[in-house]
């Protein structure tokens, strides 16, 4: 497995799911990493399943909503390691319904948590970033489905993050800092609420997934995002790629 021993890793939302197993696997490629979540105990116990595997972590509260929690973040994760090499932006609220459904409340909650804290996080981390840097962003298909009812608040959230990258892309790569996006399907906690809530319409959307089965967080994404963070990758930049066994087409 590729190596990125003696780099410094900051995840959102790696208390569970996604996050939680993009954190494992930067730990077992030899990276520092400050799993960060709003929920301080998930974060500690993730902590603890990557020191007890040999790793190194930091657990960090932290709700990306609140500007000055993500400056404190920033701070302990620098503190403590010393440096930053890699931005994991992975937490999300999700806006779900459709249009005339979505509060005011729930879509001010995915933008804060979303798009807004993505480029605050960005502009927060560039300066540790810069020379040997890599932004990874969590979008999303729901953004790119033929049929968005339901789906138009979450998609347009999550949209808005990969244009952000983009821009990231193009204007930090002269600083050497590459900014690319995922598009995951994996076995999440939020995935698996949304199957047992509409478990007819999880069937029929997972049935269009040509390889037939949803994606492990640790081995199908996490061990990406180590891949996407190596050398292996240097010259890949504000690129969207989707990890969902080709269910999605991003032509």
């Amino acid at each position: 497995m590729t190596t990125l021993a003696g780099k410094v890793a900051l995840i959102t939302g790696a208390g569970q799911g996604v996050g939680r197993g993009i954190a494992v696997a930067l730990a077992k490629a030899g990276v520092k990493v400050a799993v960060c979540g709003r929920t301080l105990a998930k974060v500690e116990d993730a902590a603890r399943e990557i020191e007890a595997a040999g790793g190194e972590a930091l657990a960090v509260e932290c709700n990306v909503k609140q500007l000055d929690s993500l400056e404190s973040c920033v701070q302990a994760v620098v503190q403590r390691f010393g440096g930053l090499n890699i931005l994991v932006n992975n937490a999300q609220e999700v806006p779900m319904g459709k249009l005339m459904d979505v509060s005011d409340a729930s879509f001010e909650a995915g933008w804060l948590s979303g798009p807004a804290a993505t480029l605050r996080l960005m502009k927060l981390c560039y300066p540790y970033l810069k020379g040997d840097g890599s932004i990874v962003n969590l979008a999303s298909a729901a953004g790119k489905r033929w049929d968005a009812s339901g789906y138009g608040a979450y998609g347009a959230v999550k949209e808005a993050i990969r244009q952000l990258t983009r821009a990231a892309a193009c204007e930090w790569g002269k600083d050497n800092i590459r900014s690319n996006v995922l598009l995951p399907l994996a076995e999440s906690e939020g995935l698996i609420g949304w199957s047992a809530a509409r478990p007819e319409e999880a069937a029929a959307y997972f049935a269009t997934i040509p390889m037939r089965r949803v994606g492990n967080c640790e081995l199908d994404i996490g061990r990406f995002v180590v891949t996407l963070c190596s050398d292996d990758c240097r010259y890949v930049n504000g690129q969207s790629i989707a990890l969902d066994g080709g269910q999605a087409y991003l032509g």
